[in-house]
């Protein structure tokens, strides 16, 4: 069992910036793929950006490419994403998320653990 612990979470007027982090005290698995997901009141959790094992590779969904940059540091067991240029549509529940299987994947239903999720509020 792998336990994510997600903070950074807040409010934040349009324009500004927020960075989060996923870390975890399990250092039992690490050739794993990482992913943040959002939930926004009444709509479905939705793909925000990935990560590889390494770091190498990233993904990201559209409507965050070029503000949201997702990173990680091994030597910590944490991984980041940083968000600039927030909009009030940022708003939501954000989760981090590990994959165990060693390739990307944009479904919720391909990670395997969850961390429990911190808010983020953008006002206009």
């Amino acid at each position: 069992q792998m336990h994510l612990v997600e903070s950074g979470g807040g409010l934040v007027q349009a324009g500004g910036s927020l960075r989060l982090s996923c870390a975890t005290s399990d250092t039992t698995y690490s050739d794993y793929y990482a992913g943040w997901f959002r939930q926004a009141p009444g709509k479905d959790r939705e793909f925000a950006a990935a990560i590889s094992w390494d770091g190498e590779e990233t993904y990201y969904a559209d409507s965050v490419k070029g503000r949201f940059a997702i990173s990680r540091d091994s030597t910590k067991n944490t991984i980041y994403l940083q968000m600039n240029s927030l909009k009030p549509e940022d708003t939501a529940n954000y989760y981090c998320a590990a994959n165990l299987a060693s390739s990307f994947c944009s479904g919720g239903a391909a990670y395997d653990y969850w961390g429990q999720g911190t808010r983020v509020t953008v006002s206009s």
